[in-house]
């Protein structure tokens, strides 16, 4: 128990005549032999320079206002890389090295936007709110109308002290700053919009599009597709060291097989064939793996993920797994030139779930 838990009455003389009224800057009691810890009070206040220069005052609300602004250009900006700042474009910071451009104009707008309204506020809590320390007696936890009034009271004093409605700027700026920074987090939500519209639904082919060896990068004739071999393609004009080259092959990746014409049992697939050669998209339908797997006595193909099954001689339909359809294929023919090309795009989406794709 401490001595000022103890009832005054039963204080030593010595403690008793030693206690002081409690106020700022004052001791409270006084220490000696017989009562070496008395509390010794709050220290003398000091005024800080904003207390008794206004033009330091002004500067110092200024400041804070640079800072609150700062956070709403920040915000803004923020919300312009979002918007303008392509996905796959990098940048090179040193010495960190290459980054992507719109992760790293995020990162530093909204931290910039959070740094300068917090750094902001400290600022104005400790140059221009009042620094006076207020001592209090503990009381029970069930505050009693007195101490409810009180309360009341010492926040609007704070208030008061704080100049919060004097200093109009700074409320102003504040004000802007802590509106404008959800806005940052209400712009990512346009991802969770209907975008990509119908992007998904079409791929690089196209009427004339030639077929090109992914392992030559040669145009491909029908001699060069033998009976029961597995060869992947990919739309000429599309090459590795273009900036959107994954997206594309990701959608366009084909895969050709030459079938025996006659055992070939889909009608629409033969149609779309030529000499037996036909021509399949090489992303599953179940979560989009690349196919690989052929066996040419069956004429099965096998995804390597989840080992869905597809007939290639049956219009590619699913035989064994999870995808739910089957593989799209698209229709080829052959030119003037005796190289195999596409006669249109798939007509239908390639890759899962393309009937949640809107």
């Amino acid at each position: 128990m401490s001595s000022q838990d103890i009832p005054e009455e039963n204080l030593p003389a010595e403690q008793s005549a030693g206690h002081i009224e409690h106020g700022h800057g004052t001791a409270v009691g006084v220490a000696d032999e017989k009562n070496p810890f008395a509390d010794p009070g709050l220290p003398p206040h000091e005024h800080r320079i904003q207390d008794i220069d206004e033009r330091a005052a002004k500067r110092s609300e200024r400041a804070v206002a640079f800072l609150f602004t700062l956070s709403m250009l920040a915000t803004v900006g923020f919300i312009a890389s979002y918007v303008a700042i392509p996905a796959d474009k990098s940048i090179f910071v040193f010495p960190i090295g290459h980054l992507s451009a719109l992760n790293f104009a995020l990162g530093l707008t909204l931290g910039t936007a959070l740094f300068t309204i917090g750094a902001g506020a400290v600022h104005w809590a400790r140059t221009l709110m009042s620094d006076v320390e207020v001592a209090d007696e503990r009381h029970a936890i069930a505050a009693d109308p007195e101490v409810r009034a009180k309360v009341h009271a010492d926040f609007r004093q704070g208030a008061k002290e704080s100049a919060f409605g004097r200093r109009k700027l700074i409320r102003n700026t504040l004000f802007g700053a802590v509106a404008l920074v959800p806005l940052s987090g209400v712009v990512l939500l346009r991802d969770l919009g209907p975008l990509p519209e119908d992007k998904l639904r079409h791929t690089l082919w196209a009427k004339g599009k030639l077929l090109v060896n992914m392992n030559t990068n040669e145009p491909l004739r029908p001699s060069d597709v033998a009976v029961g071999s597995l060869t992947f393609a990919k739309p000429d004009g599309l090459e590795e060291h273009d900036e959107d080259f994954q997206n594309e092959i990701a959608k366009a990746a084909l895969m050709i097989v030459r079938l025996q014409p006659d055992n070939i049992k889909d009608k629409r697939e033969l149609e779309w064939s030529h000499e037996g050669i036909v021509a399949y998209s090489k992303i599953c339908t179940h979560v989009g793996c690349p196919i690989s797997l052929y066996e040419q006595q069956t004429h099965h193909v096998l995804c390597p993920c989840h080992q869905s099954t597809f007939d290639l001689s049956d219009g590619a339909r699913v035989i064994f797994g999870p995808a739910g359809h089957a593989l799209p294929q698209l229709r080829i023919g052959v030119n003037d030139e005796g190289y195999l090309e596409a006669l249109g795009d798939f007509e239908e989406p390639v890759g899962p779930a393309f009937w949640e794709r809107g």
